[in-house]
C-alpha cells in the first residue's frame, strides 16, 4: 500500500499556502489536530439557498465550466458552515463531457449516456482527455487557492468502475445488470474501457492538482454493488492506477464508495491514505478490519447517515457523539457523512453538527 511520502520531493505546483495546521490535512496524515476536523460530502448544493438563487437557469454542466461560478459555490458551505475543508463544485461525468462523451445530467435522474457503450467499437471510439479540455475547471481551482484563506480544498474524479457504470447502463441503475455481464462475459473488454477512464481520471485530478488543491477524493460511488473478489480482480487494478498515479503530489488521497463495507481492506490497498467509511458499519469496525489487514493505523473519513439529518436535534447530537468517539480508534478522524447531503436538509443542521464536533475533544 503506497501512503504519503514525508521525504520524496513532490511535483512542481503553485506557489501552496501554508497548511501545515489545518486539521483536515493533519488527521489525513494521521495526527491528532486541534479538533476533529469536519466537512460534508455535497456540500456545496442544493441544501443552500444561496446555491439554488445563483444556479437558477443554469444548467449543472454549464455551471462546473464556469470558473466564477463553480469557485463561489464551492466557497458557499465554507462561508456558511465554517467547515474544514472546501470539496471542489464538479460531478464525476465533467471530465467525461468535457472529454467530448455525449452524457448530461437530467434533473430528477442524474448522468444520462446518449449511447451506452457495451462493445469493443465503442470503448475504441471513446475519446481521452487532454488537459486543456478542462482548463476552465483548474482556472476555477486557481480563483479558490486565492479566496480560502487556511481553508483546504479537496478535488475530485469518479473512479473508473462507477464511471464505467454509467457509460454501460447508460445512467442510474439498481443492479447494473450490463456492467456485471460485460466484465464477466469479455474481461479484456472490461479492463482496456476500465483502463481509459483511469487514465481520463488521473488527468482530471492532475489538473486540479497541479492548479492547487490540497488533497484529492477518489470517488467510487457505486462499487458496493461488487463482491471482494470482482472488485480484487476488476476494479483494484484501475483504481490502484489513478491513486498511484497522484503519489508524486505528496497530498492526501481519500477513497470513498458507499456499501463499500466488505471492499475496505481492498480500497485501502489501491492507495487510499484515508477511507472512506458509509453508515452501515461503525467506524471502529471499520478501524479494525482495516487494522487487521495489516500495515500502518488507518485514518478513516465518516460516516454519518445522511437520512439522519432530518431527525430531532437529540438525535443528531447522540449520533454525531458516537461517531466522534468511534472515530478515536483510527489514527486520524474526518468527521463526514456516509454519503452526500439531500437536498431537502436544512442548512442550520450542518453549521450545528459543525460546532458540535469543533467542541468536542479530539
Amino acid at each position: 500500500m503506497k501512503t504519503m511520502s514525508t521525504s520524496a520531493p513532490s511535483r512542481r505546483r503553485p506557489a501552496q499556502r501554508d497548511l501545515s495546521t489545518a486539521p483536515l490535512l493533519a488527521a489525513a496524515r494521521g495526527e491528532r489536530p486541534s479538533r476533529v476536523p469536519v466537512w460534508f460530502m455535497r456540500q456545496a448544493g442544493r441544501s443552500l439557498p444561496e446555491y439554488r438563487s445563483l444556479r437558477e437557469g443554469v444548467p449543472m454542466l454549464e455551471a462546473c465550466f464556469d470558473p466564477e461560478m463553480l469557485a463561489e459555490i464551492t466557497l458557499q458551505p465554507v462561508r456558511r458552515h465554517g467547515v474544514d475543508a472546501a470539496i471542489l463544485f464538479s460531478d464525476i461525468v465533467v471530465p467525461l463531457f468535457a472529454a467530448g462523451v455525449d452524457i448530461d445530467i437530467v434533473p430528477g435522474t442524474g448522468p444520462v449516456v446518449a449511447k451506452p457503450v457495451r462493445s469493443a467499437d465503442a470503448v475504441a471510439a471513446l475519446p481521452l482527455l487532454e488537459p486543456d479540455q478542462v482548463a476552465a475547471v483548474a482556472e476555477g481551482v486557481g480563483l479558490l487557492v486565492e479566496r480560502l484563506g487556511e481553508t483546504p480544498l479537496i478535488g475530485f474524479a469518479g473512479a473508473p468502475f462507477t464511471l464505467a457504470s454509467y457509460l454501460i447502463e447508460g445512467g442510474p441503475s439498481r443492479s447494473y445488470e450490463h456492467t456485471k455481464a460485460l466484465m464477466h462475459a469479455d474481461p479484456a473488454l472490461w479492463h482496456a474501457l476500465a483502463g481509459k477512464l483511469a487514465d481520463i481520471a488521473l488527468t482530471f485530478l492532475h489538473a486540479q492538482l497541479d492548479a492547487g488543491a490540497d488533497a484529492v477524493q477518489l470517488f467510487d460511488s457505486w462499487a458496493g454493488a461488487l463482491s471482494l473478489r470482482e472488485y480484487r480482480e476488476f476494479v483494484l487494478p484501475h483504481s490502484a492506477k489513478v491513486l498511484g498515479g497522484l503519489a508524486d503530489y505528496d497530498v492526501p488521497r481519500i477513497h470513498f464508495g458507499v456499501g463499500t463495507g466488505e471492499l475496505l481492506t481492498a480500497m485501502r490497498e489501491a492507495g487510499a491514505d484515508v477511507v472512506g467509511v458509509d453508515w452501515r458499519i461503525p467506524l471502529d469496525e471499520a478501524v479494525r478490519r482495516l487494522t487487521a489487514a495489516g500495515g500502518p493505523a488507518p485514518a478513516v473519513q465518516g460516516n454519518f447517515d445522511p437520512a439522519l439529518l432530518g431527525a430531532p436535534w437529540p438525535v443528531i447530537e447522540a449520533e454525531t457523539r458516537r461517531i466522534v468517539a468511534e472515530g478515536r480508534a483510527a489514527a486520524g478522524h474526518i468527521f463526514n457523512l456516509g454519503h452526500g447531503v439531500p437536498p431537502g436538509t436544512d442548512p442550520a443542521v450542518l453549521t450545528r453538527i459543525v460546532e458540535l464536533v469543533h467542541g468536542i475533544e479530539p
